[in-house]
C-alpha cells in the first residue's frame, strides 16, 4: 500500500466535473484507491462516495492505492490533483 498526502489548489477544489474525471481516471486501474480527508473517507472509484467528503481548495487529503498497479494509479492520481485548474 502507498498512501501520500496532497494539498488541494483548485480554487473550486474537488466539485462535480473534476470530481467526474478523477473517478474516471481511478476506475482505470485495478488496484484499491481511497481518498480521505480529516475522519471521512472514500472509494475514489465512487464519485456519490467521493462528493461526500467536501473536498475544498487548501484541503490536504490522504491518497491511498493497494493493489498489483498501485505506483502507477498513485502516480497519474497526483499528477491530475496538482495538474486541476477549475
Amino acid at each position: 500500500m502507498i498512501s501520500e498526502e496532497i494539498t488541494i489548489q483548485n480554487p473550486t477544489g474537488l466539485h462535480t466535473r473534476p470530481a467526474n474525471d478523477f473517478v474516471t481516471l481511478a476506475n482505470t486501474f485495478d488496484c484499491n484507491i481511497t481518498i480521505s480527508k480529516n475522519d471521512k473517507s472514500a472509494n475514489a472509484k465512487s464519485i456519490i462516495k467521493l462528493l461526500r467528503i467536501g473536498i475544498s481548495q487548501h484541503d490536504i487529503v490522504t491518497l491511498q492505492t493497494d493493489g498489483q498497479d498501485e505506483e502507477r494509479a498513485m502516480r497519474e492520481l497526483t499528477d491530475f490533483l496538482f495538474a486541476l485548474k477549475e
